[in-house]
C-alpha cells in the first residue's frame, strides 16, 4: 500500500438538466430525518445529554442499548445533514457515559463502583458492546480532530493492546483475548451467570416490557441461564481491531496497526488450523476449544449455541458471531489491503456449505454445529458474511451468493426502480418513526434503554448504498467501507453540500459509475470526491457524459457543478491501494 496522493484535480459540469427524482428525494430525506433526530432528543434526553429511562445493566437494557438511540447519527452527518446532528449526537453520547459511570449495580459484582469505567462498559460481551459503540466508532468521518475522540479511542485500544495496568484482557504470547466478557476493568474469568447478563431485579409486570418478551424477572434470568461459557477468545473479540485501527487513523502511530494485524491474523490461523471453520471458543494457551472441554463450536453465541426460550419451551439457535466476525476480517483489509482476508470468510461459507445433506430430493445446508455434528438444516445456504465477501472482493464468482439482493440487481442493471422506490419507502418510514415518538405516552421511570431503539429517525443504510457505494454499517461496531466519500471545501467539513445528489449506479472491480447533480438551480456547488471512506482507494481516472477524459492518481478530485448542473461519471480506481486515514482531503500532506 502507499501513501496518499494529494494532487487533487478539478472537474467542471457545466451541463444544465432537470434534477432527477432520485436526487430531490434523497435530500428531503436527510432534511426530515434531520427535523426528526432534533424532536426525537428533545424527547427523550434531558438537557444534560441523559437518557429519559431507568439506567440497568444487562443484555436486555443495558449502557449499549442507551447509545443504539444514537445509532446512524454520525453517518448522517457524514452525508451532509447539518451540524446540529452531530451536535445532538456529541451531547447524548458524553451524557451517556456520565449517566452509566454513576449507574451502579448492587447484585451484579463486576459493575457495583458504575457500569462504565474509564469511560468504557467494564466487562461485557463484543456484541453488545459493538452495538453501543457503532455510533462511536463511526464518529472520525466527521469529526478526527475532536481530542477526546483521538484520546478515548487510544485509552480503549490500550484496553486491548497491553498498556493499561488494570485491563489484564489479552495475552500477547498466545496472542488471546482472555474471556468473550472484557473491558476496562479486565476479563470475567469464571463461567458468567444469568444475573451477570440479565442485570439486578426489577419490577416487570405493569411497569416495563423487556425487548426480548419475558414477563417478569425470572423469566429475564432464565433468558441467560445458559450464557455461561465466556473465558477463552472469541471470534466477537475481533470488533475491539476497531479500536486499534481508529486509533491509528486518527494518530497515525503504527502499534495500533501492527497490534490488529496481529491479532486479525491469528485468527486466520486458528480458521486454517481448524479445517477452514472458524472456531467459537480458543483456550487460554491459544489451543483451538481450549476452554471448552475442546469444542471448537463452544462458548456463548458459538456454533452450537442453542439455548431454551424461558417463556415458550422453544428452542432458539443463537450463533450470532457470525453476524460480526466477517468484519474483522474486512478490517484486516482496510489494514494491508490484502485480499487473503476475504478469502478466510469465503472458506468459511464454503466449509459449512460443504456439510449439506440431500433429504426427499432437496438439498439442505448446516447453519449449527454440536456434539452430534451438523445441524439445523436448512434449504437456504449458509451465506452470513457473502454480501461482504463480494463487496470486497468484486470476485465475479462470488455474485451468485448475493444476486437477489435488491441493491446488487440494481447495480448489476436489473433492478432501475430501486432508488426512487427505496427512497420513499424510507421517507415513510420517518414519518411512522416520528408519529410513535410523539404517540409515546410513557413516562421516563417506565422506559427500559432500548425502548426508543425503534424510534430513531436516523435510517441511513440505503443512503449510504446509494450515495457512497457502500455497506450499511447498521449496529455492527465496525468501520465504514465504501467506494467514495465526500466533503464540502467552503464548509470545511465532511459530507456533501446541501441540494447536490450522488448516485453510485455501477460498481466493479476497477472502477465504478457515479452520477453526481445539483438540484439547485440558481447557485453553484463545490464538492471534493474521495476514494473510499479513509481515502483506502486510489483514483485512475475519469470520463464524463461529454466524453471528456482525466487521467488521474489521487485519492481526491473536486467538482464544481453550475446551477442544475451535472454528470455521469465514469472512474478508474485501484482498490485497498492506500494506508487507511481519517484526515481530510486538504488536510493531506
Amino acid at each position: 500500500m502507499t501513501e496518499q496522493s494529494m494532487r487533487t484535480p478539478i472537474v467542471t459540469l457545466h451541463t444544465p438538466s432537470p434534477p432527477p427524482h432520485w436526487a430531490l428525494l434523497q435530500w428531503q430525506l436527510i432534511r426530515n430525518q434531520t427535523e426528526a433526530v432534533q424532536e426525537f432528543y428533545d424527547r427523550y434526553f434531558d438537557e444534560r445529554g441523559y437518557l429519559l429511562c431507568v439506567p440497568r445493566w444487562g443484555g436486555d437494557d443495558g449502557p449499549d442499548d442507551a447509545a443504539e438511540n444514537l445509532a446512524g447519527w454520525t453517518v448522517l452527518h457524514g452525508l451532509g445533514a447539518p451540524d446540529v446532528v452531530l451536535d445532538l449526537y456529541k451531547n447524548g453520547w458524553e451524557g451517556h457515559l456520565r449517566q452509566y459511570t454513576e449507574a451502579k449495580t448492587v447484585d451484579v459484582p463486576f459493575a457495583r463502583d458504575g457500569m462504565y469505567y474509564k469511560e468504557f462498559p467494564v466487562m461485557f460481551d463484543w456484541m453488545h458492546n459493538g452495538e453501543g459503540f457503532s455510533v462511536f466508532f463511526l464518529q472520525p468521518l466527521s469529526d478526527p480532530y475532536d481530542l477526546d475522540l483521538r484520546r478515548r479511542m487510544e485509552r480503549f485500544a490500550g484496553f486491548y493492546m497491553g498498556t493499561d495496568p488494570q485491563a489484564h484482557n489479552y495475552d500477547a504470547e498466545h496472542r488471546v483475548i482472555r474471556s468473550m466478557f472484557n473491558g476496562s476493568r479486565g476479563p470475567l474469568m469464571r463461567k458468567s451467570t444469568g444475573l451477570d447478563w440479565a442485570g439486578d431485579p426489577i419490577e416487570v409486570e405493569g411497569r416495563f416490557k423487556p425487548g426480548h418478551g419475558e414477563r417478569t424477572y425470572a423469566e429475564m434470568v432464565a433468558h441467560f441461564e445458559d450464557y455461561n461459557d465466556v473465558v477463552g477468545d472469541h471470534p466477537l473479540n475481533l470488533q475491539t481491531t476497531t479500536l486499534a485501527l481508529n486509533a491509528y487513523m486518527l494518530s497515525g502511530e503504527e502499534r495500533y496497526i501492527e497490534w490488529a494485524v496481529d491479532y486479525v491474523d491469528a485468527w486466520c490461523e486458528r480458521t486454517a488450523a481448524n479445517g477452514g471453520i472458524i472456531p467459537t471458543n480458543v483456550g487460554l494457551d491459544g489451543t483451538i476449544g481450549g476452554a471448552c472441554d475442546g469444542k471448537w463450536y463452544g462458548g456463548v453465541y458459538g456454533w452450537g449455541f442453542t439455548v431454551v426460550v424461558p417463556q415458550t419451551g422453544a428452542l432458539a439457535h443463537r450463533p450470532y458471531f457470525t453476524n460480526r466476525a466477517h468484519y474483522g476480517f474486512g478490517n484486516g483489509l482496510l489494514m494491508t489491503g490484502s485480499q487473503s482476508y476475504v478469502d478466510t470468510w469465503r472458506g468459511v461459507i464454503d466449509g459449512v456449505n460443504a456439510n449439506a445433506k440431500v433429504s426427499d430430493g432437496q438439498t439442505l445446508y448446516p447453519h449449527m454445529h454440536g456434539d452430534d455434528g451438523w445441524y439445523d438444516f436448512r434449504p437456504d445456504p449458509f451465506s452470513v458474511g457473502a454480501l461482504e465477501v463480494y463487496y470486497w472482493s468484486m470476485d465475479r464468482a462470488d455474485l451468485g451468493r448475493v444476486e437477489s439482493n435488491d441493491w446488487i440487481r440494481f447495480l448489476e442493471g436489473q433492478n432501475p426502480d430501486y432508488p426512487v422506490t427505496a427512497l420513499q419507502q424510507d421517507l415513510a418510514e420517518v414519518r411512522e418513526r416520528i408519529g410513535k415518538v410523539r404517540a409515546d405516552s410513557t413516562s421516563a421511570d417506565t422506559r427500559m434503554s432500548d425502548d426508543m431503539n425503534g424510534f430513531n429517525p436516523a435510517m441511513v443504510s440505503l443512503l449510504t448504498e446509494l450515495m457512497l457505494g457502500g455497506l450499511p454499517t447498521e449496529r455492527l461496531g465496525f468501520p465504514l467501507h465504501c467506494r467514495v466519500r465526500y466533503f464540502d471545501p467552503e464548509r470545511r467539513r465532511a459530507g456533501m453540500p446541501e441540494g447536490v445528489g450522488a448516485l453510485v449506479e455501477c460498481m466493479d472491480a476497477d472502477g465504478m459509475t457515479l452520477t453526481l447533480v445539483n438540484t439547485d438551480q440558481v447557485a453553484g456547488r463545490v464538492v471534493i470526491v474521495q476514494a473510499g471512506a479513509y481515502a483506502e482507494h486510489q483514483f485512475t481516472g475519469l470520463t464524463n457524459d461529454g466524453g471528456e477524459t482525466v487521467a488521474l492518481n489521487c485519492d481526491s478530485f473536486t467538482v464544481r457543478l453550475g446551477p442544475g448542473c451535472g454528470s455521469r461519471l465514469q472512474i478508474g480506481m485501484s482498490r485497498y491501494a492506500n494506508r487507511p486515514t481519517c484526515a481530510f482531503p486538504w488536510d493531506r500532506s
